[in-house]
């Protein structure tokens, strides 16, 4: 196998590490936006006990695609920044000021003068961002971004803003509501589950809806993604990935939660699996190859020597981390739950 197909190997193993963390993170500050009910704080406070300890240390592998993709594939990563500069640029606002309002509303105190909701600041950051990702997706898939001699054709700059990139960006967001739904369902009990078991059913069911939508609309305005995604081998792996949907919406149903994880989460893999098969061999298609916008053997070797020992100490840091905080002791969520309900019967 060539060196530039390891490292997009490696790439996509750091989108799906992204999609499956960071994507469940996003889609907890959608949870805390439209928190409803008579339990609407004490759901806040278990996705933020849920999210508190691990959600900045999840952007590391958004950062670790970005390095990859500047030092890998330097032409693919310059022709997606000028297309995708603003919802790139809009992305990076959202991730700060999500961060920033998640600290201020849990830590901050209200200053002199009109104070700020962070609490939908950080919502609405939360909501924005995985649309944004989605549509960038969406449009690099669809041909709308054309690229001549390493330079974007004029009128690229806005690929992201059609019909089918925007469709990708919101089914991009119910996927990361209906993960967070499942995932905290886990770390809650009682009452409180049950919320988050209906926020997750709910969040299926629309999430079925825009994936029909999005299938069906690719057949117009991405028809060599409609192709690759309805025949082999690509179409089985999608077809794998849809039939582990009603699998983790039946265990969500009968609370058996573990299992609605693990199916969630295989879903997702196996979805983005599948649009990588449909999308080889383009970076962006249908001007850039994998193999065009590669750096020279070298780089590449050298980023295939240097990923290991970054591996060495980021995966054995990461697992220490969701050991101490979601590991043998009870999660802070289902600590903060019960607090709750304590709190509701006095």
């Amino acid at each position: 196998m060539p060196a530039y197909e390891v490292v997009a190997l490696v790439t996509l193993l750091a989108v799906v590490a992204y999609a499956l963390l960071g994507g469940a993170d996003f889609g907890g500050g959608v949870w805390d936006l439209f928190a409803s009910g008579p339990r609407k704080e004490a759901q806040r406070r278990a996705i933020g006990a849920a999210m508190g300890p691990v959600w900045e240390a999840n952007h590391v592998w958004l950062i670790f695609v970005i390095v990859v993709l500047f030092t890998a594939f330097p032409t693919a990563f310059r022709a997606m920044n000028v297309a995708l500069f603003w919802p790139f640029h809009l992305v990076l606002v959202g991730i700060v000021l999500r961060g920033a309002a998640f600290a201020f509303r849990a830590h901050g105190r209200e200053a002199a003068g009109v104070p700020v909701d962070w609490g939908r600041v950080f919502g609405a950051a939360s909501v924005i961002t995985p649309v944004l990702l989605g549509a960038s997706l969406g449009a690099l898939s669809s041909g709308r971004v054309r690229v001549t001699d390493g330079v974007v054709v004029q009128g690229g700059e806005t690929a992201w803003l059609g019909l089918f990139p925007l469709a990708v960006g919101f089914l991009a967001l119910a996927v990361c509501a209906y993960l967070a739904a499942v995932y905290i369902t886990l770390e809650t009990e009682g009452s409180l589950a049950d919320d988050f078991r209906r926020k997750g059913l709910w969040a299926w069911f629309v999430g079925g809806v825009l994936s029909i939508g999005t299938l069906l609309l690719a057949r117009s305005e991405a028809p060599r993604l409609w192709a690759a995604l309805t025949t082999p081998p690509a179409g089985l792996v999608v077809v794998a990935g849809v039939l582990l949907a009603p699998a983790s919406a039946l265990a969500l149903w009968r609370r058996r939660f573990l299992w609605a994880r693990v199916f969630a989460a295989g879903q997702v893999v196996l979805l983005l699996a599948g649009w990588a098969m449909a999308q080889w061999p383009f970076l962006i298609y249908p001007d850039l190859t994998v193999a065009d916008s590669a750096a020279p053997p070298a780089t590449l070797h050298a980023v295939l020597w240097v990923v290991p020992i970054g591996m060495l100490l980021l995966i054995p840091s990461l697992w220490y981390l969701f050991a101490v905080f979601k590991g043998a002791n009870p999660p802070a969520a289902r600590d903060a739950a019960r607090d709750d309900e304590r709190s509701a019967g006095r």
